[in-house]
């Protein structure tokens, strides 16, 4: 009878052991839905940074539910092409990952990046929480005060909502579709821009 007593509070303290673990590795995650031109390229950036624990490909910032990819194209929906990314605080933090939205995209141009031209390319923060806001708020400020551009930026800084994630084929579309034009010509400077500047934060492979 003791022995079984023994193995049944050995038991439970090891669930609860364990519990507690899972609890404390949740809490050490945060999400930020960014969108910044085409979700393709900025997916693919985030996906090599050290820290980051997921990056899903979707549409932010609309007025429609459930908006296919096409619909979001047209420009009548109101989404933004966002990435929604899971990043471990304990690795990485928020002033990090808006460092580097900041560096691969151009947040200068308004409704556009590039030859993608839209308000779904719209340079755009969805913030989940009040400490994500000052963040934000603060990198812009310092970025234009240094007027690390020539124009000021457009970046716009808004409360999230609501998430869609994108049809399937979008999710990991660089790493699957590497021989792709768009992805040789668009996508792959800017992973290389991102690798030579935060060398130091790449995941190791």
């Amino acid at each position: 009878m003791k022995n079984i007593f023994l193995t049944c509070v050995l038991a439970l303290s090891l669930n609860s052991f364990a519990q507690n673990t899972a609890t404390k590795k949740a809490s050490n995650l945060e999400t930020i839905t960014l969108g910044g031109g085409c979700y393709w390229c900025v997916e693919a950036v985030y996906e090599n940074l050290n820290g980051v624990k997921s990056v899903v490909s979707g549409f932010s910032g609309g007025k429609v539910s459930n908006p296919s990819y096409e619909e979001v194209c047209s420009g009548t929906t109101g989404h933004a092409e966002v990435v929604q990314i899971t990043y471990d605080k304990t690795v990485t933090d928020i002033n990090e990952i808006f460092k580097v939205f900041f560096t691969v995209h151009d947040p200068t141009t308004l409704n556009r990046q590039g030859a993608d031209v839209g308000t779904q390319y719209r340079s755009v923060i969805f913030y989940n929480n009040p400490q994500q806001k000052a963040a934000a708020e603060s990198i812009i400020a310092q970025l234009n005060k240094a007027k690390v551009y020539s124009s000021p930026i457009v970046t716009k800084i808004e409360p999230f909502t609501k998430f869609y994630k994108a049809e399937d084929y979008h999710q990991n579309y660089y790493a699957n579709n590497k021989n792709q034009p768009y992805c040789k010509m668009v996508i792959q400077p800017k992973i290389e821009k991102f690798e030579k500047v935060f060398k130091d934060q790449l995941k190791k492979k």
